[in-house]
């Protein structure tokens, strides 16, 4: 069966409501890993002491934070995300560690804000998947990096292999939903496993972000196929 794509109206305001329990559900719902992977994240973008960097869809903050300790005081970062109740955790959360080089922007990832060639690295942890028109949302990420900059893309994704399918099904249907029903947020997460099967796979992916502009992109599956990272240099 062929899910509906949702407006981007809908997506921004589930992310609005899902805020406030966003961060200790996904720890929990990933083991703890979800950490380690976003830190890998921020590796492959390459991201050093000084630079200038951007959080794409950047949610309650975890990558723009990591960021902004890579880049250190002298460096700076900018959170956007289209979903202000999570930017007022983010910078809640930015305050408490007193990072103070993290400016937090509300904006749609589809036509963005920013100067051409004006970051260094950039991330984008579980956003593109969501957007509603993925190949425009990665046209803007390439406009807005300079050349030789690179963008790290940390996403669910649905495994090629059979049985690591049939796992994720079972994994969502019978941990996700039920740990998010928990929370009064069983519509909220039900929208996980279709956006996953509407998702392009690590190769397509790849072949999208050579095609709105940049130079090499490699795809890293993580977890059998379920978690991946599109590592996109402009």
């Amino acid at each position: 069966m062929t899910s509906v794509q949702p407006n981007a109206d809908s997506i921004r305001d589930l992310f609005d409501r899902i805020a406030p329990v966003y961060d200790d559900l996904n720890q929990s719902l990933s083991l703890g890993l979800h950490r380690v992977w976003k830190q890998m994240a921020v590796r492959w973008s390459g991201a050093q002491p000084g630079m200038t960097c951007l959080d794409l869809c950047c949610g309650s903050g975890d990558l723009a934070l990591l960021l902004a300790r890579q880049v250190g005081p002298q460096g700076q970062v900018t959170g956007a995300d289209f979903a202000v109740a999570q930017l007022a955790i983010a910078r809640q959360r930015a305050a408490q560690q007193r990072l103070r080089q993290i400016d937090w922007i509300e904006a749609d990832a589809l036509a963005l804000p920013f100067e051409t060639a004006q970051f260094e690295a950039a991330t984008m942890g579980y956003g593109l998947r969501n957007l509603t028109d993925i190949p425009q949302g990665l046209t803007e990420l390439c406009r807005v990096l300079k050349p030789g900059a690179t963008a790290a893309v940390l996403d669910f994704h649905q495994p090629q292999q059979v049985w690591i399918q049939q796992f994720q099904q079972w994994y969502l249907q019978a941990v996700v939903v039920p740990a998010a029903e928990r929370c009064g947020l069983t519509e909220e997460y039900a929208y996980i496993g279709p956006s996953v099967e509407r998702f392009p796979n690590g190769s397509e992916q790849v072949a999208l972000a050579q095609q709105v502009g940049f130079a090499n992109a490699v795809h890293y599956p993580l977890l059998g196929g379920m978690m991946g990272v599109l590592v996109a240099t402009k």
